[in-house]
């Protein structure tokens, strides 16, 4: 189930932590990546979104939804941190009036942590060496070229290309769709 806060509170950390503006090719890679290690390392999305390969490499397809402005049934709480200009997106406050506390209440250190191990591995990169990056087979195997359309991303080719074994892989699909399933029992609730 798509976290819309949560994956604008990842979003708004990256952009913070580049004064407040990048690319927007370059944030939906850092955003995937940082999903990506987190699926590696804690067998779960730091903010669940359906993952595509697409021709620019894989993407967050709700998260390029709201920076193209095409979400449908959600946004509000996106468009009150961050808007998209061109081809860059950037917070709506400037950076030295934001309380960290309070915006990013909803990742936990865990989390912090990924997105800031993935900013210093390839916040430096500009836009289109890390988008050409994510195509390579070493960095994101699970990637294959969908041509003029996109393919959904095979989260247990990811993790067997990356050194889980069969069950392990079962397992943490297992767990992350319980965990789909259960947010969306609570949601209905509420």
């Amino acid at each position: 189930m798509f976290c819309e806060e949560k994956v604008a509170q990842m979003a708004a950390y990256l952009l913070l932590k580049r004064g407040g503006r990048m690319a927007y090719l370059k944030l939906m890679k850092l955003l995937y990546l940082s999903n990506r290690k987190s699926i590696l390392k804690h067998g779960r999305m730091i903010g669940e979104d359906n993952l595509y390969s697409m021709r620019f490499g894989p993407v967050m397809s709700n998260t390029l939804n709201l920076i193209r402005g095409k979400a449908e049934g959600f946004g509000d709480y996106w468009y009150e941190l961050i808007e998209t200009n061109g081809h860059d997106v950037m917070l709506r406050t400037d950076p030295r009036e934001m309380d960290a506390d309070e915006i990013f209440d909803e990742l936990s250190r865990a989390d912090i942590r990924i997105l800031d191990e993935i900013y210093s591995q390839y916040g430096h990169m500009n836009r289109f060496d890390l988008a050409n990056m994510t195509h390579l087979q070493h960095i994101c195997p699970e990637w294959h070229n969908p041509g003029s359309s996109r393919r959904p991303i095979d989260l247990k080719e990811m993790l067997l290309r990356e050194g889980k074994n069969e069950e392990e892989a079962e397992s943490i699909i297992q767990s992350m769709e319980e965990s789909q399933r259960l947010k969306a029992f609570s949601s209905q609730l509420s």
